[in-house]
């Protein structure tokens, strides 16, 4: 937790701006709070501490110190090992897409299908008779745009099994045609 004046995206003050760049230049996770927001924090949390500037940071609900601290941990390489790490948007990708053997990233879910290609490719993997799961795409924009990139498909939906992108609607169709679909679903192919 970085108490800071300001927030990451605005600090009011240039020792609040440099511990933010430190952390975003480690990919460090962290919450704050704009101690210019609660006098009543701001004066609290110096006699709580025994810290008497600003910013002050902690971890597990200890105090770590301020910008100089941090700074040392930078240049000494322990602030990686100090601090948690951001997951990245490609390693949570990575993770959703493995969730299951078939993953079928889609607009809605098994349920409901709220397109027309979504509701297509649920009947045809349902014909398919091979257990598979969904992640609704409409209710994660930084996914829907993110899976975009990371699989280099522009539409949706996105049918992936163990890991690897089969493709959309129309390929899938083709594999139901060709009768490749089954095995391509167990991961034969």
């Amino acid at each position: 937790m970085l108490f800071m004046k300001g927030s990451p995206q605005e600090p009011r003050c240039g020792f609040s701006r440099q511990i933010v760049a430190l952390f975003k230049d480690h990919a460090i996770q962290f919450s704050s709070f704009d101690i210019l927001s609660d006098e009543e924090v701001r004066g609290g949390l110096k006699t709580f501490s025994n810290w008497p500037t600003y910013p002050q940071v902690y971890i597990n609900g200890e105090l770590v110190g301020g910008l100089d601290i941090v700074k040392e941990l930078a240049e000494s390489g322990e602030l990686q090992n100090t601090c948690p790490k951001a997951v990245t948007l490609e390693h949570r990708l990575k993770s959703t897409i493995n969730r299951s053997p078939v993953m079928l990233f889609m607009k809605g879910n098994k349920e409901q299908a709220k397109c027309g290609f979504s509701l297509q490719i649920l009947e045809i993997m349902n014909s398919a008779g091979v257990e598979y799961s969904t992640f609704d795409i409409l209710e994660n924009e930084e996914v829907r745009q993110g899976l975009k990139t990371y699989s280099n498909w522009p539409t949706y939906p996105q049918l992936y099994v163990k890991g690897e992108l089969i493709g959309g609607l129309d390929i899938v169709k083709e594999l139901k045609e060709s009768g490749d679909l089954s095995s391509v679903l167990r991961g034969e192919c």
